[in-house]
């Protein structure tokens, strides 16, 4: 819920901004704005939240602690890619395979109860999945309009 929030409050605040200095409304550009926002938010999550994070990711996949780091180093580029327009394309493409492929740790987390900022398996459960998903979805529909067609 958090890095939904943060997304609509940082796409708010960047169109009126962007409306003040340009005159004008860009949403485009106020979407990619705001998804880099979102993005540098959950990187934060990845470092701060690493024992948890870990629990997400499925017992048969090694290198857990690694694959944390890893994949919040790829939402701290794909945050900066947003914003450089020779690679809005390209990062938009590589963004939404990225939140198709993690979308499994977010289901399995929510079938093992995993609460990643407390690292403890008394999350939420499957009740999650009936927000995650649709907001992975919502996710990737928002990199598509302000990243690809833009």
């Amino acid at each position: 819920m958090k890095p939904l929030i943060v997304l609509i409050a940082a796409f708010l605040i960047s169109l009126l901004v962007l409306r003040f200095i340009t005159g004008s409304y860009d949403f485009d550009f106020s979407g990619r704005i705001a998804m880099s926002i979102m993005l540098l938010f959950t990187t934060i999550g990845h470092f701060a939240y690493t024992k948890g994070m870990e629990m997400m990711i499925p017992n048969f996949l090694p290198y857990k602690r690694q694959l944390v780091y890893v994949t919040g180093v790829i939402e701290f580029l794909a945050a900066v890619g947003l914003l450089i327009p020779n690679l809005q394309y390209l990062t938009g493409i590589l963004l939404i395979l990225f939140f198709i492929l993690i979308l499994p740790a977010n289901i399995y987390a929510a079938n093992h109860q995993v609460d990643y900022q407390k690292g403890t398996l008394n999350g939420p459960g499957l009740k999650y999945l009936g927000f995650r998903i649709p907001l992975q979805f919502f996710f990737i529909t928002w990199v598509y309009f302000s990243a690809i067609v833009a």
